[in-house]
């Protein structure tokens, strides 16, 4: 675990350009990266994807989804694409690095494909002049995917493939100075290792009482947790979870109760919105589906806020 220091030269500009202590405060800024020639022509053997990928399909429907979020009013900052980098997966920014109320830190992922990612994320966050406020270091690894915020001082830690002891001790001890405290939950084995199961993959926060979940996989410790704070908890219905490999749980949170979900699975949106959800949908079969990531995984908040600061 490397913290920075005033030797980095991190400049740090003005709170409102950054901060996250909340799954579904609204969305002011965000950082994606537009999908490139190592994602439209990847192996699906090599980056477990299910089948061919068809790039043009792909293309509009990433287009769409974009278009989704600025709609909203949220700023993206692009990170810089390359063709020769040949990482396919960096196109689901929500895991290399995590964003909290003081700054970025810079994770390992547990598929060894993306590690190269965290230097992506490491010069973006230099250029943008967001402090980073750590690394994870071998040998431990952690996923944004793992991570997701309780309350402003809690963070959920889903302890499974794509992140270790290691990475989960060294997380806590880079935000303990900022009074975040961590509560970690194991996982289930599910699909095995190759496969992409995070803590998100389970259940999307709607807001701050609500949450979206397959309870059938979701770790009995924070089943109770959510239930004594408070939350309610929407069951997502099992053959929509099973035909979209999870993704009918993927929703993003523009606000409260005003989220992005992936098409095409009517009795899962349809929960949210008898739940009193706005719900915008974009049809994911050729980008979200095939490579294991969703509306969240697409994106790394960099700043949420109830009200402007």
């Amino acid at each position: 675990m490397r913290e920075a220091g005033p030797e980095d030269g991190v400049s740090r500009p003005h709170a409102s350009e950054y901060g996250v202590t909340s799954m579904v405060d609204r969305l002011r800024r965000v950082a994606m990266r537009r999908p490139g020639r190592a994602l439209l022509e990847a192996d699906p053997a090599t980056w477990h994807y299910a089948g061919p990928l068809d790039a043009d399909r792909l293309l509009s429907q990433f287009d769409r989804f974009a278009s989704l979020v600025e709609d909203a009013g949220a700023e993206i900052a692009w990170m810089a694409s390359s063709d020769e980098d040949g990482l396919a997966d960096a196109v689901f920014t929500y895991d290399p690095s995590f964003m909290v109320r003081d700054g970025a830190v810079l994770l390992r992922p547990g598929k060894p494909l993306r590690e190269p990612e965290v230097e992506i994320h490491r010069r973006f966050y230099e250029t943008e002049g967001i402090p980073i406020l750590g690394t994870i270091e071998p040998p431990g690894v952690a996923e944004g995917g793992d991570l997701f915020w309780l309350d402003e001082r809690t963070l959920a830690v889903g302890r499974g493939f794509r992140t270790n002891r290691s990475g989960i001790d060294q997380l806590r001890d880079l935000l303990a100075p900022g009074g975040v405290e961590l509560r970690t939950f194991d996982l289930p084995t599910w699909d095995g290792d190759a496969a992409c199961l995070h803590l998100l993959s389970l259940l999307s926060p709607l807001d701050v009482d609500l949450v979206l979940a397959y309870r059938p996989l979701v770790p009995v410790a924070l089943y109770q947790t959510l239930r004594e704070r408070g939350v309610e908890i929407l069951e997502a219905p099992e053959p929509e979870f099973v035909a979209s490999r999870g993704l009918n749980l993927n929703v993003l949170a523009l606000a409260p109760r005003d989220v992005i979900a992936v098409g095409g699975f009517p009795e899962t949106i349809r929960l949210m919105r008898e739940a009193g959800c706005d719900v915008a949908t974009f049809d994911a079969d050729a980008l979200c589906v095939p490579c294991e990531g969703g509306p969240t995984c697409l994106t790394r908040p960099l700043l949420r806020s109830a009200e402007r600061r």
